[in-house]
């Protein structure tokens, strides 16, 4: 089983970046489909991001396409999630999530059930 840790939550401005990282330990997620959800408080978790094993393929919601991007290094068991313009609407709790078999190159599901091992979350605060 995998660890996945994340960091690099805050309180930030509207308008401001910040990067998530996701790290993995236990076993390499090389191989593995990753992705982002959150949980804005009071609210179900959402799809956020996904990538798949290489890297070179990946899926965003609606809601954060051209303003947030997903990537990782796999030679250091890492993922990111690069967000920019950050709205007060993405103000959430924001989770890793790794799929634990490879399922193909083009895998990148957005629903949370096919993720098999989650973080623990970092919260984002965007003040308006």
């Amino acid at each position: 089983q995998v660890q996945l840790v994340e960091s690099g939550g805050g309180l930030v401005q509207a308008g401001g970046s910040l990067k998530l990282s996701c790290a993995a330990s236990g076993r390499s997620v090389s191989s593995s489909t990753m992705g982002w959800f959150r949980r804005p408080l009071g609210k179900e978790r959402e799809f956020v991001a996904a990538i798949n094993w290489s890297g070179d393929y990946t899926k965003s919601s609606d809601s954060v396409k051209g303003r947030f991007t997903i990537s990782r290094d796999n030679a250091k068991n890492l993922v990111y999630l690069q967000m920019n313009n950050l709205k007060p609407e993405d103000t959430a709790v924001y989770y890793c999530a790794a799929v634990r078999t490879y399922r193909g190159p083009f895998y990148v599901p957005i629903y949370h059930g096919e993720y098999d091992d989650w973080g623990q979350g970092t919260q984002v605060t965007v003040s308006a």
